[in-house]
């Protein structure tokens, strides 16, 4: 009988499941389709650039600034024990664009943007707000999630680009400044050594895969989370660790992938 009773259990368990990676599918395809609707009221869309990206700003430009700081502190005592320390430059600017810059980035607009993302459409599924909506005949998700969906995806990438330009500065600072690095070496490896296809348009893709991936997570989270105190804060927390996970996870895709094309 335990036997059986945990089979039904498991059995019903991956239902769920399945059920909740298709409904997320279609959520998906739907904002997919909707997009051109979404980009016609660019007004919408450019309202929640402004809310997901000016209002993260503050948190990125300060992490850039302080990741910059350290990989001068670190990369300069490691190349020195090589001799090169005059590629400083080369490593601080390629370990962001390529790397740092797109994924910290992302994982603080996960903890930032995505969980204010989730509460948002938490509370308003709480509130009823969304099912007025629908009684008024207007589409919740071309009307409230497209929009928010779009201004993540254009958001995250200008943050990455930010993150970057500011570490780099705060290498230049660390290493130019205050360790005594020659400038003229510092920006001219930086200037030969970085490619702006492979490793800025690299670092670009990232930020377009996470900005989809981590909007996406938190829009859906919110959607479905149930109409309560609890179910908003069990979403908002979840949002944030699935959001986090999945930047991980893609980033060890992508760069598989980079470096085999």
């Amino acid at each position: 009988m335990n036997l059986v009773n945990g089979l039904a259990a498991l059995g019903a368990t991956t239902r769920q499941l399945l059920a909740d990676w298709g409904f997320g599918a279609r959520l998906f395809l739907r904002l997919v389709a909707m997009s051109g609707a979404a980009l016609k009221r660019f007004g919408l869309v450019r309202d929640q650039v402004h809310f997901l990206g000016n209002y993260s700003l503050a948190i990125i430009t300060v992490s850039g600034l302080f990741v910059g700081f350290v990989l001068g502190l670190q990369g300069y005592y490691t190349l020195q024990r090589y001799g090169s320390s005059e590629a400083l430059g080369l490593l601080v600017a390629l370990s962001l664009v390529r790397e740092l810059g797109p994924v910290v980035a992302a994982l603080l607009y996960a903890g930032r943007a995505g969980a204010s993302l989730t509460a948002e459409i938490g509370l308003m599924r709480a509130g009823e707000q969304l099912t007025a909506l629908e009684m008024m005949a207007v589409d919740p998700v071309q009307r409230i999630l497209a929009p928010r969906f779009w201004g993540g995806i254009i958001a995250l990438p200008l943050l990455a680009a930010v993150f970057s330009a500011v570490g780099i500065l705060g290498g230049y600072v660390v290493g130019v400044l205050l360790i005594g690095v020659d400038a003229g070496s510092f920006w001219s490896q930086m200037q030969g050594g970085v490619d702006v296809f492979k490793d800025v348009g690299n670092g670009i893709v990232k930020s377009v895969v996470f900005g989809v991936a981590v909007t996406f997570i938190a829009l859906l989270q919110g959607y479905v989370a149930k109409p309560t105190p609890e179910g908003v804060a069990s979403a908002t927390t979840r949002s944030v660790v699935v959001s986090s996970l999945s930047v991980l996870g893609l980033d060890f895709i992508l760069t598989a992938m980079m470096f085999s094309i």
